[in-house]
């Protein structure tokens, strides 16, 4: 279990996908049932579907298209709200909060650090996963990085974040799944960085040294919550 210095914490930078939504729905969705439907609606091979979105995936990784539905929806010739938006939600049972989500929420409200959702997930994704979470019960500043037109991998995204909610570097904290992310947080100097280690619950756990890394966020309550913001 990492430690922390929460004494050092007034802010809380949040991931959705992987951080505090299990990732197996996302995970599911585009690597298997996006290909395998697209493959029914064209009449090709689940295996010849895979490998053209494997291409398609791969050529905009990282970027604002990847995170897109519109993009999606568009290059692959499916209206947004009537043919792809019904794909997504026909996995949305498997849209799930991790178990320690709302604990850990739920300390951080106690200890009156802000807390921020910054995720890059679109609009309509967005939308999808709080209908079935709720999870915006539970944070009440979440920002799509859509509306900046660049993601978290970007370092401009990091300069208009934190003109938008102005947080200090050396008082802030970030979680994410993703490496690239944490490392794109750390080159704009976000002072504590800390990893997800089991963003899927399907999956075996990644075992991750680059960052400090969590894999059940109830261990850090008690610090959490006896080490309050200096701002309370």
């Amino acid at each position: 279990m990492p430690f922390l210095p929460w004494n050092e914490i007034d802010t809380v930078l949040l991931d959705m996908d992987g951080t505090l939504l299990d990732l197996h729905y996302d995970n599911q969705f585009w690597l298997y049932h996006l290909p395998k439907r697209l493959a029914e609606i064209r009449g090709i091979s689940e295996e010849q579907s895979q490998a053209e979105m494997k291409k398609r995936y791969e050529s905009v990784f990282g970027q604002i298209q990847w995170y897109c539905l519109d993009y999606w929806a568009e290059s692959l010739s499916l209206d947004l709200d009537t043919e792809f938006m019904p794909l997504k939600r026909e996995l949305s049972h498997l849209l799930s909060l991790r178990d320690d989500t709302i604990p850990f929420l739920d300390a951080l409200h106690k200890s009156g650090r802000q807390v921020v959702l910054v995720t890059n997930a679109h609009p309509n994704s967005l939308a999808l996963k709080l209908e079935h979470t709720q999870l915006d019960a539970h944070i009440d500043n979440l920002i799509s990085t859509h509306e900046f037109g660049v993601t978290k991998e970007s370092q401009l995204l990091w300069q208009r974040l934190q003109e938008r909610i102005n947080f200090a570097n050396d008082r802030t904290l970030f979680v994410d799944d993703s490496l690239p992310i944490l490392n794109a947080a750390k080159t704009f100097g976000i002072k504590h960085l800390l990893a997800v280690d089991n963003p899927d619950r399907t999956l075996p756990n990644r075992n991750i040294t680059e960052f400090p890394a969590v894999r059940d966020y109830r261990l850090m309550l008690d610090d959490i919550i006896n080490n309050p913001s200096e701002g309370q």
